[in-house]
């Protein structure tokens, strides 16, 4: 699989989606997105039923473009053909990397967790296309019983990852910590609360980009 990752993308976890109106509002979210510049999503869901992520699903596929948004799905490798998703995120608990990569060919986009203090052993020999590290600092939207590992656990894990893997820094990454985490050895940031805890995602997105460079 060969892909551009971008600096910054998006992590949509369920928790911002509101019961009323759902669709609408992943309607005009996706849109906004794709117009602010978004090329990768990961859509979140710990909690919901298959109906309701196959529901919230089609409606980001719907509308953000295939051609110039790659859409990653959290957990369910199972779902992604019917989805034309193309990618999923695995850790603990779930299918591993390798039955990811089994069930979804080598053009998909295959995630997971690489580490935290330290790199899970053997990580960096698993078929995936990234390896997110982290937290890096307090993260409400995701259930860890990690400890923030801070800019130099990020420093950490990249002298111990080598050049070559792609490190997403995860959890707790916010804009006054974001150049820090990427100077530090993080090859591109997945944020959730930062961007969608704000009333414009999308614009905050292109603050982070006009930021980050």
């Amino acid at each position: 699989m060969t892909f551009l990752f971008p600096k910054i993308y998006p992590i949509l976890d369920s928790s911002f989606i509101p019961v009323d109106g759902r669709e609408a509002f992943l309607n005009r979210l996706g849109a906004e997105l794709a117009q602010a510049g978004v090329t990768l999503l990961e859509y979140r869901n710990k909690t919901g039923s298959d109906a309701e992520i196959l529901g919230d699903g089609a409606v980001l596929r719907a509308a953000l473009p295939a051609g110039q948004v790659k859409l990653i799905l959290d957990d369910r490798v199972d779902l992604i053909e019917r989805l034309g998703f193309d990618g999923v995120h695995v850790d603990g608990g779930d299918a591993s990397p390798a039955e990811a990569r089994r069930v979804l060919g080598p053009k998909r986009i295959v995630g997971t967790f690489g580490g935290s203090e330290n790199l899970v052993f053997g990580v960096l020999d698993l078929p995936a296309d990234y390896f997110s590290i982290g937290p890096i600092g307090l993260t409400l939207t995701k259930q860890t019983g990690k400890a923030p590992i801070g800019v130099e656990g990020v420093r950490r894990l990249r002298a111990e990852a080598g050049t070559g893997p792609v490190l997403v820094a995860a959890g707790g990454v916010t804009l006054a910590n974001a150049a820090a985490v990427l100077a530090a050895g993080a090859s591109l940031l997945g944020v959730a609360g930062a961007l969608f805890g704000n009333d414009d995602p999308a614009g905050e997105f292109g603050r982070w980009v006009k930021e980050l460079g």
